[in-house]
């Protein structure tokens, strides 16, 4: 896609969008009808180049997975019916895929190369490498299983007991899956609560994890059964219309059928504690996922620090908390955020860099932003620097300038929202 003109002086953003599904939630859908027995059903499917990667790795995997729309159909056949792939397994720009599955693959016999695009190849594995070592899976790959590509020859797998270094959902929803082949029991204790979709995606399929506050443990040899899955919409995903319609005055917008799962609703907490006048309607906390509709109207903002235990369950939205910051009365502050480095991209240099060619006051700390509000956002030429929240970011920003917006590298947005720009033309009445 070449560059594009956004939107810019908009006003009046009404109306309802159902979001996509759940990137997440549509990845371990995929993983554990894979690795279940028998017929998964799996509806409201994020049909994104992330998650498609994760339905081609496992159909070279061995597994019969069909599509139709935003259906799934996936015939699994436990561990045991993965068999050795005839070509290497390219987890495109998806750092999900490519984490979960070595925790797979760990405790799988066979010879396996893992590949990316080049964001993936920067990102570093060694936290997934290494603990799975010490579960004595054979890992191999540059600086010793630091970067793609990667190679693994898994077996017969020893539990432990581990504790994560970083709060990482995807780390430890790796080791959860290499725990489920592991003889014995295997235990994790996380520095700060993660989003849980991996333990909830057990039980769902018929499995045992205990959880005691940030101590998880899963026993090894279970045996899980397929289910069906109906995928709420993405609380990441939403939350640049719950920015939007916060930010462009005279707006009111209705999200319908969003996740609510509380280790990924602190976009919703920093929102209220900034003034956003947020309401929750018709959720239902009775599925294994919760879900609800969000209705959001402009609001008048004041600036809040943002910090600690909140961060791990709002990472992916800290691009977009940090635009919204520029339209608050204030200084907000977002710390402990170091996490954002090892993203598609640098976040926090990138997100200071480009709101800053926009007009916003805001500069990098070693682990987050600083934020001066509020500002009158101008225009100009930014990139999304191939990272999809970027460039969902300055399409949102573009909403409130002033003159031309140019947005280079726009493709890249449908990773995880294909018809985004769609979803925000149809609110530009």
């Amino acid at each position: 896609m070449k560059d594009l003109q956004l939107k810019t002086n908009v006003r009046d953003l009404t109306g309802q969008l159902d979001i996509p599904g759940d990137k997440s939630i549509s990845h371990r859908s995929v993983m554990f009808g894979s690795i279940a027995y028998g017929e998964t059903r799996v509806s409201n499917f994020l049909l994104g180049e992330d998650c498609l990667s994760t339905i081609s790795c496992f159909r070279k995997l061995g597994v019969n997975i069909t599509v139709e729309g935003n259906q799934l159909q996936i015939i699994g056949k436990g561990f045991e019916g993965l068999t050795e792939p005839n070509e290497v397994l390219d987890v495109g720009n998806s750092g999900t895929t490519i984490r979960l599955l070595m925790g797979i693959l760990a405790g799988r016999s066979f010879f396996n190369t893992l590949i990316g695009d080049t964001s993936i190849g920067k990102r570093p594995m060694t936290r997934v490498t290494n603990p799975l070592k010490q579960m004595r899976a054979q890992i191999d790959g540059r600086e010793n299983g630091a970067y793609t590509p990667l190679s693994i020859r898994g077996g017969k797998l020893t539990s432990f007991t581990y504790e994560l270094p970083v709060a990482s959902a995807q780390v430890k929803s790796a080791l959860i899956l290499a725990g489920l082949q592991a003889e014995g029991e295997t235990t994790l204790i996380e520095p700060a609560e993660t989003r849980d979709h991996t333990e909830r995606m057990i039980r769902k399929f018929g499995g045992e994890i205990e959880k005691d506050n940030l101590t998880i443990k899963v026993k090894g040899g279970q045996q899980l059964k397929g289910a069906t899955i109906h995928v709420p919409g993405d609380i990441s995903s939403a939350a640049f219309f719950l920015v939007a319609s916060a930010i462009v005055e005279g707006s009111e917008i209705t999200l319908k059928n969003v996740g609510l799962n509380p280790t990924r609703t602190g976009i919703i907490e920093v929102m209220q504690a900034m003034g956003a006048d947020i309401q929750i309607q018709d959720q239902d906390e009775n599925s294994f996922e919760p879900v609800g509709d969000i209705v959001i109207k402009t609001s008048k903002l004041k600036g809040t620090v943002v910090q600690g235990e909140i961060i791990p369950r709002l990472i992916d939205e800290i691009p977009i908390i940090a635009l919204l910051a520029t339209q608050a009365e204030g200084t907000t502050i977002i710390r402990d955020a170091e996490e954002l480095k090892v993203k598609e991209t640098n976040r926090i240099d990138t997100v200071v860099n480009e709101l800053t060619k926009l007009g916003a006051n805001i500069k990098a700390t070693d682990d987050g932003m600083i934020i001066q509000g509020k500002s009158d956002l101008i225009g100009g030429t930014v990139s999304s620097h191939g990272d999809h929240r970027i460039g969902m970011m300055l399409a949102i920003a573009s909403l409130l300038c002033k003159k031309e917006v140019i947005l280079e590298n726009p493709e890249c947005i449908s990773v995880s929202y294909p018809n985004f720009f769609d979803h925000l033309h149809s609110l530009i009445k």
